[in-house]
């Protein structure tokens, strides 16, 4: 019986994970389109902002698909299956510079969730390593939330 418990957590695990891949993959492709579209007074600072994020977001989607692949997961990897799985939706829309930070805002804040909930999983598989990358994650994104939510003045 533990073993067949063993693989329902390591499915667990592995579905944690394709999500977060997949909310970075549509996060990427999210912040790609900020960073070509934005406009106004704050053009340059969140335009730089944007292009930071998405290099981050990039560096995440491999980080994890490899953690995956370590662990014999299986990472998605097309963007139908990034849609699919990811709790994040993509940009849409002419958006205004707020909008958008308010979006990423938003969008970090249920990403956090989600990795607070991967960081117990993995805790309970006693997978520290995936726990690892996972509050490694958390730490930034929080960071990163805070500093837009600043941007908004909230």
């Amino acid at each position: 019986m533990s073993n067949f418990t063993n693989v329902q957590s390591t499915d667990k695990l592995n579905a944690v994970l394709n999500t977060q891949l997949a909310n970075w993959s549509v996060l990427g492709v999210k912040l790609h389109n900020y960073h070509w579209f934005v406009k106004g007074p704050q053009f340059f600072a969140l335009h730089e902002k944007f292009e930071e994020l998405y290099n981050t977001a990039a560096d995440y989607v491999d980080e994890i698909a490899e953690r995956m692949l370590a662990i014999g997961g299986k990472p998605a990897a097309s963007m139908a299956e990034y849609l699919k799985l990811a709790s994040i939706e993509e940009a849409t829309g002419d958006h205004s510079a707020e909008q958008m930070v308010a979006a990423l805002v938003a969008d970090f804040q249920m990403i956090v969730k989600e990795l607070k909930a991967g960081i117990e999983i993995a805790n309970d598989q006693g997978d520290d390593p995936s726990a690892d990358l996972l509050i490694g994650m958390l730490t930034d994104v929080e960071k990163q939330s805070w500093m837009l939510s600043a941007f908004l003045g909230k």
